[in-house]
């Protein structure tokens, strides 16, 4: 896989901004932005990483002033000559940059284009390529951590590693096969057992991860359920810092589904507030009380909330044993009023005043403690799986060392066995990018934004 052509894209986004950035990148990029440039240097024999004031020109005619930043390869993002334009930020001077070099001969690259030649020319492997878009599209403090570690090559590593234990003993089984008569290191079988079965230990540690890493990636859905009037409104509003459902002393205020989103503990939370649960004869209300249940059930946590002063009524028992197997936080709002109800001890409890915003900051705690688990520790000294073309390839080469283990176990010839253990080097493989074929490449890339 090899690329000759020179391309270029506007890298900032669209519309009004301080700066606006057109890079070009190929064998005659530097060749392209001397032809449009007007300054004092000579762009076509300057220094690599220098930067250059001008004027960018059509003809003799000025179109804007500019800093050219010019990198020459090996040394730049892509290991190509690069060379960024940096004029005054707006679409017109942006658009106009670019035409200009189109007419030049460069191609408007596609999207992911950029860091996919980075990738072709060996700068980075498919994780840290994808860890780019990643960070780019990161919601959270701890998202933007656990990508720029994926980045910085945390998980490569581990792959990598694994993937070169896996095709050691891939290298012994083959010349104890072809060479049996010749004096060579030979391993027993349970030596075999051994090393295959510390590259599966390696492997599922990286899998457990996985949960962890979808929530930092993906953040989670909470939903907020309870009787009406027991200050569910109050509690979104208390979360959320600022008055965004109404609060009324009406029962059946909610009616419907009311969605938004917050950080805790730097992972994002889609929260949802629901419509009380009660049976009811009012059409509209029934209809909120079903979308209440269905989003329940959904929901990776449930916040259910009762009045404090009145204790878990019957109907409260029997909606939270309808989400038995969901995580559930027990919220006894209302805590300043008494008496204070005895409350059931198989569920954990957080004791809320909404209206005042008391235990809101031991709430959050909790709800980092139930299913968050270590969300506010840093991912900057671990690798962590949050891509699920990662982990289902992890899965996979996780299955083929098992099919392994089990052949050894029967006694199968090692000519077959070995087929699984060239299975999981080529799903490895698959994760870094050196056994993916050009058409996952492509499709990969594609998922990027345009100018990346």
């Amino acid at each position: 896989m090899s690329v000759s052509d020179t391309i270029a894209a506007v890298i900032t986004a669209p519309g009004r901004a301080a700066v606006g950035i057109i890079r070009v990148s190929g064998p005659e990029a530097v060749e392209m932005a001397a032809e449009v440039y007007e300054g004092r240097a000579d762009l076509r024999t300057a220094q690599t990483h220098t930067i250059h004031y001008g004027w960018v020109v059509d003809a003799g005619r000025r179109i804007d002033e500019a800093l050219f930043l010019l990198m020459r390869s090996p040394a730049s993002y892509t290991g190509e000559d690069v060379v960024e334009i940096q004029c005054h930020g707006g679409t017109v001077s942006t658009q106009e940059i670019l035409r200009l070099l189109l007419r030049k001969g460069a191609r408007l690259a596609d999207a992911g284009e950029f860091t996919k030649r980075a990738f072709i020319n060996g700068k980075l492997d498919l994780t840290r390529a994808e860890a780019v878009m990643d960070i780019v599209d990161a919601e959270s403090d701890a998202a933007l951590a656990q990508a720029v570690a994926q980045k910085s090559g945390l998980l490569e590593t581990r792959i990598r590693d694994a993937r070169e234990r896996v095709l050691e003993l891939v290298a012994f089984i083959q010349a104890d096969l072809d060479y049996p008569e010749d004096d060579i290191e030979r391993l027993t079988d349970d030596e075999l057992a051994v090393r295959v079965g510390d590259v599966r230990a390696d492997l599922a540690i990286l899998i457990a991860t996985a949960q962890r890493g979808r929530i930092y990636r993906e953040g989670i859905k909470m939903v907020i359920m309870g009787a009406p009037n027991v200050g569910k409104s109050s509690l979104l509003n208390a979360l959320l810092g600022r008055d965004r459902a109404i609060v009324t002393d009406i029962a059946g205020t909610t009616r419907d589904v009311v969605t938004e989103h917050l950080t805790i503990h730097g992972v994002p939370v889609e929260i949802l507030d629901t419509a009380g649960i009660r049976a009811t004869d009012d059409a509209i209300e029934a209809i909120g009380v079903e979308r209440a249940q269905a989003a329940s059930q959904e929901a990776d946590l449930v916040l259910y909330v009762i009045d404090a002063s009145k204790g878990v009524a019957e109907a409260d028992l029997e909606n939270l044993r309808a989400l038995s197997g969901k995580a559930v936080l027990l919220l006894a709002n209302k805590s300043d009023l008494a008496p204070q109800a005895v409350l059931p001890e198989e569920w954990q409890v957080v004791r809320t005043c909404a209206k005042h915003g008391d235990g809101i900051a031991e709430l959050e705690d909790a709800i980092a403690g139930r299913i968050l688990s270590d969300a506010r520790v840093g991912t900057g000294d671990a690798a962590v799986v949050s891509n699920a073309r990662h982990l289902a390839l992890l899965e996979r080469c996780k299955g083929d060392l098992e099919s392994f283990l089990e052949g050894l176990e029967m006694g199968m010839s090692k000519d077959i066995l070995v087929i699984d253990l060239q299975n999981a080097w080529e799903n490895l493989g698959l994760i870094t990018g050196d056994t993916a074929s050009e058409d996952l490449i492509d499709t990969i890339f594609s998922k990027f934004c345009l100018g990346k």
